[in-house]
């Protein structure tokens, strides 16, 4: 009764669409680690970019600006299928009962974000991700296909002989379940800093089990910080205020009220993420203040109030109207790049899994991702990752599946207090906006021994450990990464400096 064909751990948009193009065939599961709405696709404010119907805009002027902001890192090939194939996707999710703003002649209502050179992004108000997990869950509801389990955590994966084996802890019990193939759409890895506008879920379980099951991890390293987070100094989740505030015309402002982005960037507040990102932390090295704005009071306060009803709701509960307000707002961890490596179908290097959102690294951002290109991400990729699935099962030949053996440890002691806090403390340090190398080098040793506490000791399989030891992971990953590249460039700093001395002197 605990076999599948295909298991998708991940309720996001990733995962719902997965099973949505997967064949009504097909015995799936879809598991959420908590309530079924908790992920970082619902916390989407933005929208979804893409060219669709769009006349004066063209999937290569997306392809551009996509490779612009990613810094021409982007994977050429998989960068124009994300673009050239936004149509398909968003055609589908329209007709699956998606409802985005439309304008007075019924066309629809596209806005721009930093790094676009067109109005291309798709949105429903400010609260685009909400409605496609709401209308995308409703739908995978109507599947006699498709099991969701909620509030069911994923303590381990194990690759077998016919396929997977997971280790599920709900309501108390262990239990495993089998399929011939997995789709890991668990998300990003926010909580593994001190301050994040992710979601509870994000400890990047999924990048974890993949990494121990042999799966490549690529440019786990290139971490996002959105410059335009509620500055927060009370809670671990930050609330973010959308890249389409700037986009409709928002300001910039330091310590003294002053716009500060005409000395950094000529695109002034549009300037791509990283970019208005280290602008800040520039201006605060220059002015001796962590204390910025965004301010868009100089604009029509019903237009605001129309166009951003949450982002102006949820200001209100913590103090600030935002049609008379600079809010005060720093960099906070946003969004992964990198994660587990998977190619233009979404498959890893472990046979039969799949990888899809933002837990994957399709070599599409680069080293920064443009706005709202996530959603439309995850779209595409899970789509052809279905569809190889699709026709696997086609030839599959049934044999049955075999179950791998799980120790729960439920005698052993929990694991120590202060872990997760001290990896959190270590990366906030280390690794944010402006790496510091020193403690970069000096937080990957005592990650790497966080890591082999836990991975070599006894303790309790429950909710507690699976985070701490994904989350010691997942430092791990980005600070090995991390060192290597500071190596690197330190050698050749040291390369070109001997070369300049010998032509020199």
């Amino acid at each position: 009764m605990n076999n599948y064909d295909v298991i998708i751990a991940g309720c996001g948009v990733a995962g719902l669409y997965s099973a949505i193009n997967l064949s009504d065939d097909l015995n799936i599961l879809i598991t959420s680690k908590m309530e079924l709405t908790l992920c970082n696709t619902a916390l989407a404010q933005g929208g979804i970019a893409g060219v669709y119907n769009s006349p004066d805009d063209s999937p290569e002027l997306h392809k551009q600006d996509t490779l612009i902001a990613g810094g021409f890192e982007n994977d050429v090939n998989t960068t124009s299928i994300l673009c050239e194939e936004a149509k398909i996707d968003i055609d589908k999710i329209i007709n699956l009962g998606v409802e985005f703003d439309k304008t007075e002649n019924g066309d629809f209502h596209r806005t721009l974000e930093g790094g676009h050179s067109k109005h291309r992004i798709f949105h429903h108000k400010d609260t685009t991700g909400f409605e496609i997990e709401t209308k995308l869950l409703e739908y995978v509801k109507t599947l006699p296909n498709v099991e969701i389990m909620e509030n069911a955590l994923i303590c381990d994966i194990n690759k077998t002989a016919s396929g997977f084996s997971f280790d599920i802890l709900k309501d108390g019990e262990h239990n495993t379940y089998n399929s011939l193939y997995a789709v890991i759409a668990t998300g990003g890895i926010g909580r593994v800093y001190e301050r994040t506008t992710n979601s509870a879920i994000a400890t990047g379980d999924g990048i974890a089990f993949a990494y121990n099951m042999g799966a490549e991890i690529s440019n786990i390293s290139y971490i996002q910080f959105h410059p335009t987070a509620f500055n927060d100094k009370h809670n671990r989740e930050c609330f973010l205020i959308s890249e389409s505030v700037r986009g409709e015309g928002a300001y910039l402002r330091n310590c003294h009220g002053e716009r500060f982005m005409q000395n950094y960037d000529k695109r002034l507040e549009l300037a791509p993420r990283d970019v208005v990102s280290h602008s800040i932390m520039f201006e605060a090295a220059k002015t001796q203040s962590n204390t910025f704005y965004i301010d868009i009071t100089h604009k029509d306060s019903e237009f605001i109030k129309n166009r951003f009803p949450m982002i102006y709701s949820k200001l209100l509960e913590l103090g600030y109207d935002m049609t008379k307000d600079m809010i005060p707002i720093f960099p906070c961890q946003h969004y992964l790049m990198g994660g587990i490596k998977v190619n233009k179908n979404a498959e890893t290097t472990v046979d039969n899994l799949f990888a899809c959102g933002e837990c994957s690294c399709t070599g599409v951002h680069g080293n920064n991702r443009l706005a709202s290109n996530s959603l439309l991400e995850a779209l595409v990729f899970s789509r052809r990752a279905t569809a190889i699935i699709n026709e696997r099962c086609k030839t599959d030949n049934n044999s049955p599946l075999v179950s791998a053996n799980f120790a729960s440890n439920d005698n052993a002691p929990h694991i120590p207090k202060g872990i997760r806090t001290e990896i959190r403390k270590i990366m906030q340090t280390a690794y944010f906006v402006m790496p510091d190398i020193e403690a970069l080098f000096e937080g990957f040793d005592r990650i790497n021994q966080i890591k082999e506490i836990l991975t070599s000791g006894s303790f309790k399989v429950d909710k507690d450990f699976v985070e701490a030891k994904s989350l010691a992971t997942v430092a791990y990953l980005i600070l090995q990464e991390a060192n290597r590249t500071a190596t690197e460039n330190a050698e050749i700093d040291a390369i070109k400096w001997a070369e300049y001395e010998l032509n020199n002197y």
